[in-house]
């Protein structure tokens, strides 16, 4: 399939550059893949399109604090960091800006004369990244909560500000280890979650740490030759249970956001019957779902709308039809929603 086949016309103005007054309160459109139907309505609605026995699956990772802002020891030029994944111990994957003029062999001082905390680029990483060994004083996390800001998506025309520690995490965030937030899962309240489970809807959390792939374009005309950055995951014992009792019994396993669905289709497996069930554990995924893609696992996904030439407007074409995907984003750009991380959600039953 052709890179164009996934481009859709995007008035600047509907980037959304904050989060709505209420998590709850954004917009949601749904659209049911049995008629092609779309309806317009609100977050806060979306109970009633749960029934008892289904089973939301939801991505508990936590966005770390990832940008940080250094002067280069050697020149006291300024550099921007954007961890994107520990590689091992204090060693750390990064993306810098101007990465072309750091060497091997650099140094970075992040804390202006504080405690200390600093980095040296040790080697050279994947797709032009670099490897960089933190030095530091007290804890890794603790630093970087002192000296990080929220990493906001480069559509965000705008620095990250105190709100933002907030509300780029979901409610029921737990492991530490994006740069990206699980953005549909924004929209969740506790009461939301808590009025859900009382009408017997069942939560599953899982864990996949979102990288810098989900900043990363789409460069080849044949989409099939895009090869997906791989990101790390780890699904319990009790949720794997929670999520195979409710396939089995019949309920629709209702993903949030794409990076849940990636994670239930990446940890799959058919048993002796030619079932699919949920293996438990920890692993490392690289899948790439776009049309054609058979799903394995996922009934209903809640998601937020993407980018032109996405790989995640590919997996959403996948799961009900290109065609149809762009129509609904015609729609609701006809109906002036919200679109991206701080955006509107829709919900494909």
């Amino acid at each position: 399939m052709h890179i164009d086949d996934f481009d859709y016309r995007l008035p600047e103005e509907l980037i959304a550059q904050q989060p709505a007054e209420k998590r709850d309160g954004s917009r949601l459109l749904v659209l049911d893949r049995n008629t092609g139907k779309i309806e317009h309505r609100h977050f806060c609605n979306v109970l009633d399109y749960l029934n008892k026995g289904d089973c939301l699956v939801m991505n508990n990772s936590k966005v770390i604090p990832a940008r940080l802002y250094g002067i280069k020891r050697q020149t006291g030029a300024k550099v921007e960091f954007l961890l994107v994944k520990r590689v091992c111990g204090d060693v750390w994957e990064i993306a810098a800006r101007p990465g072309k003029r750091l060497k091997t062999g650099d140094a970075v001082d992040f804390s202006s004369g504080g405690t200390k905390f600093e980095a040296e680029i040790t080697d050279g990483g994947e797709d032009g990244t670099r490897l960089a060994r933190f030095t530091y004083e007290g804890a890794f996390l603790d630093r970087l909560e002192e000296f990080g800001k929220v990493p906001l998506p480069p559509y965000i025309k705008r620095e990250s500000a105190p709100l933002d520690k907030s509300r780029y995490q979901t409610v029921y965030c737990k492991a530490e280890g994006s740069v990206a937030a699980p953005t549909a899962g924004l929209h969740f309240t506790e009461e939301l979650l808590d009025m859900a489970r009382g009408m017997g809807v069942k939560t599953a959390f899982l864990t996949l740490h979102v990288g810098i792939g989900t900043f990363r374009p789409v460069k080849c005309e044949n989409i099939e030759d895009h090869k997906m950055h791989f990101e790390e995951y780890e699904i319990d014992e009790e949720s794997a249970e929670i999520i195979n009792q409710a396939k089995g019994a019949g309920g629709r396993l209702i993903c949030v956001g794409t990076t849940s669905a990636r994670t239930l289709e990446s940890a799959a497996e058919s048993d002796s019957s030619g079932k699919y069930r949920l293996k438990a554990g920890r692993g490392s995924t690289g899948i790439f779902i776009y049309p054609g893609y058979e799903f394995k696992m996922v009934s209903s996904l809640i998601t937020n709308f993407h980018l032109p030439k996405s790989t995640l407007l590919m997996l959403v074409s996948a799961f009900y039809q290109r065609e149809g995907v762009l129509e609904a984003y015609r729609v609701a750009v006809a109906e002036k929603y919200r679109f991206f991380s701080y955006g509107d959600a829709m919900l494909i039953l």
